[in-house]
């Protein structure tokens, strides 16, 4: 049973600040139609721009993911996105007062709570899931990430952090699938080290930051006049490091919190490939950085098997629906100038054909006889008597028919067809046939890689004595 894309009842605000900018941002997520994902809109800028949440807009990763559009930037929206899909939730529009997200408590959790307050509901259309058929790997040597996705029947994701340090060790994380974010994965706030805050300090960087947005992890004897400079810095009367290397009075709530955060990153990151995944997420020192190199990477695949899969699926061993003799019943051509062998698949708007090419065809005696090349005029006509198949089976006595074709556009060669190569053309209506007028758009493949495009439009008439009607120039 197929599941149903999602989004929200009612739009929900909520306001923070940025954990960089340490501006005052209000956030609200509006319902949004079937397929359109996510989309972030500033609606403090002139015109209200839309930046769509895409890998391929992604521009830092330094201190959270980055995106940007004509110019326009949205900082920091990973948890944004996780409690998203966390929540299954399928498309939503995201406006934004400010460049940056707010950081909230640095989890997922607040956004969490505010989606669930607006309510999700099913749409009238079927989730579109991207599903792997093979592994896929990612490595960066230098910060040694590793992540590799496998095939699953849900989105799974397991995660191990070791940064060297005593104070954090080696901690893993695993989720099961999507049900158990809310639960199990979006409380889990951020982390940094001492050492790597006090340079953010140095830069002018997390304005927005405080003890209570964020898990400082302490890795070395803090002096007391660093602890009063902390003191100050965050506003806190009292800082100290309690339990294990943890800056304040900071609990966790798992004794693995960093790694699930690291998890709650991916799921967040993750969905900038723009559909929800079935796969199985492995994960060694993710970072923002590495995970969106690896949606990139998804992308690519669900591109490369989108194109693949526009390319028809055709047993040439098959018997055939039509074969040569059947083909002569219906097209009045005859050798040399029939160049369909059979018709494999007829539908009412499409049609698939194949010519076997061999040395022995007459256009190539004098059409580079020394490196013979199948002039494109006759792929042209291949693919129009194809086309002819599919319009005079539309007629219940196609013999009694003539197709002159009136009009050819959008002709590409893209490889050279030589003997030996078997072409199978594929053409579909563009329009319903209406008053003996077909427009239709053809591809012509050689061992599944398109060789050359176009799209007809042609005109069926009824012939009384088609024996001795004289042809025109452009009949196909």
């Amino acid at each position: 049973m197929s599941e149903k894309q999602c989004t929200i009842k009612k739009a929900v605000s909520l306001t923070g600040v940025g954990l960089h900018t340490g501006k005052k941002v209000t956030i609200t997520f509006n319902p949004a139609p079937v397929n359109h994902w996510y989309k972030f809109q500033r609606t403090d800028i002139e015109g209200h721009p839309i930046v769509e949440a895409d890998a391929d807009l992604v521009v830092d990763t330094s201190r959270g993911t980055t995106l940007e559009k004509n110019g326009v930037r949205i900082y920091t929206m990973e948890h944004v996105l996780a409690a998203l899909r966390g929540l299954e939730i399928d498309n939503c529009l995201i406006q934004v007062d400010a460049p940056e997200m707010p950081i909230m408590d640095g989890s997922s959790i607040k956004f969490i709570e505010a989606l669930e307050a607006a309510e999700k509901v099913e749409q009238d259309a079927d989730r579109e899931y991207f599903e792997l058929k093979e592994n896929l790997t990612y490595e960066d040597p230098v910060k040694q990430v590793e992540m590799l996705a496998v095939k699953q029947d849900t989105f799974r994701a397991t995660v191990m952090v070791d940064y060297n340090s005593e104070v954090l060790g080696t901690q893993h994380a695993s989720m099961y699938s999507l049900k158990e974010f809310k639960n199990e994965i979006a409380k889990c706030r951020t982390f940094v080290f001492l050492r790597e805050l006090e340079m953010l300090l140095q830069h002018n960087l997390i304005k927005g930051g405080d003890l209570d947005n964020a898990i400082v992890l302490v890795d070395s004897e803090l002096p007391k006049e660093k602890l009063d400079h902390l003191r100050k810095v965050f506003h806190k009367e009292n800082v100290e490091v309690k339990g294990r290397g943890v800056l304040n009075n900071t609990k966790l709530h798992y004794y693995n919190e960093p790694a699930r955060h690291k998890l709650l990153d991916i799921v967040g990151d993750l969905a900038l490939v723009g559909r929800p995944l079935k796969i199985h997420v492995l994960a060694a020192r993710p970072g923002h950085a590495g995970n969106v190199e690896f949606a990139k990477k998804i992308k690519e695949l669900i591109k490369k098997e989108k194109k693949e899969g526009n390319i028809p699926k055709i047993d040439l061993s098959a018997p055939p629906m039509f074969n040569i003799q059947d083909i002569m019943k219906i097209l009045p051509h005859r050798q040399p100038m029939l160049l369909i062998d059979k018709i494999m698949d007829l539908g009412p708007e499409h049609v698939v054909g194949v010519k076997n090419v061999t040395l022995n065809e007459e256009f190539f005696k004098g059409h580079f006889p020394d490196e013979p090349v199948m002039p494109g005029v006759m792929l042209i006509e291949a693919m129009a008597q194809t086309g002819g198949i599919l319009v005079l089976k539309t007629v219940p006595d196609p013999e009694n028919y003539q197709t002159y074709f009136m009009k050819i556009d959008g002709v590409k060669f893209k490889q050279k067809v030589i003997p030996g190569d078997t072409i199978v053309f594929c053409l579909d209506l563009l329009s319903p046939i209406r008053r003996g007028l077909c427009h239709m758009k053809g591809v012509a493949y050689v061992n599944n890689k398109p060789v050359m495009e176009a799209e007809m439009l042609a005109h069926i008439e009824k012939v009384r004595n088609i024996d001795k009607k004289v042809p025109e120039p452009q009949n196909a």
